[in-house]
């Protein structure tokens, strides 16, 4: 073999292998972005780079399979059923508080299947792997929770928080709990917004001269 002859075969064997790692690298991140949906994309944009961003997807895939998730007896299913129309009927007469409640009954649910429940971005992590394209959903309705503890949600938000818990409620519990959220009623909701901004403008402003 001339030496023309093992440049070109040294030449080639590299390009095969460029070639069999580009495919590579693109069938993982086809499958990662298959898996992960729309909070690939979120990664992506939050992290400086899409390897940095694809490493840390691969990380909670790698996480969640440490996880001794466990499937809900059908006793469970139908006490969370219960217990979820609960917390929609208290939302008539205590919005904030049927959302408090929602929260706690999506947090209680996680934990009893496997999930961590101490972190919340460790939850959101771990939950990423196999409910990405609720996450969204449960990511709303922790802001507007949130939100609520300021005392800052209007009665139309509190809606939406119980709409969106139930979104990932319904999927870890693999069937849909209750009829449809509560449905709003403009003037009732806005009599309520109205009275809580008037309590909280009469609470007494702490004396900053002390």
């Amino acid at each position: 073999m001339t030496p023309t002859q093992i440049v070109i075969l040294v030449v080639a064997i590299v390009v095969i292998l460029v070639l069999i790692v580009v495919a590579v690298i693109a069938s993982r991140r086809r499958a990662l972005r298959q898996k992960f949906g729309p909070e690939y994309d979120r990664t992506v944009a939050e992290r400086d780079s899409r390897l940095d961003a694809e490493r840390e997807l691969r990380d909670r895939e790698r996480k969640h399979a440490e996880l001794e998730l466990r499937p809900l007896s059908e006793e469970s299913r139908a006490s969370y059923s219960r217990d979820w129309a609960a917390v929609q009927a208290r939302f008539v007469d205590a919005p904030e508080e049927a959302v408090r409640d929602g929260d706690a009954l999506v947090t209680r649910l996680l934990a009893e299947i496997g999930y961590p429940t101490e972190d919340y971005d460790e939850r959101i992590a771990t939950l990423s792997v196999d409910h990405a394209t609720t996450l969204g959903h449960y990511r709303d309705a922790h802001d507007i929770f949130l939100r609520t503890e300021r005392g800052e949600a209007s009665t139309e938000q509190l809606r939406q928080a119980l709409v969106h818990y139930r979104a990932l409620f319904a999927e870890l519990l693999g069937t849909d709990p209750v009829g449809p959220a509560p449905e709003a009623e403009p003037a009732r909701d806005q009599a309520r917004d109205q009275a809580r901004d008037q309590a909280r403008d009469q609470q007494p402003t702490p004396n900053r001269d002390r």
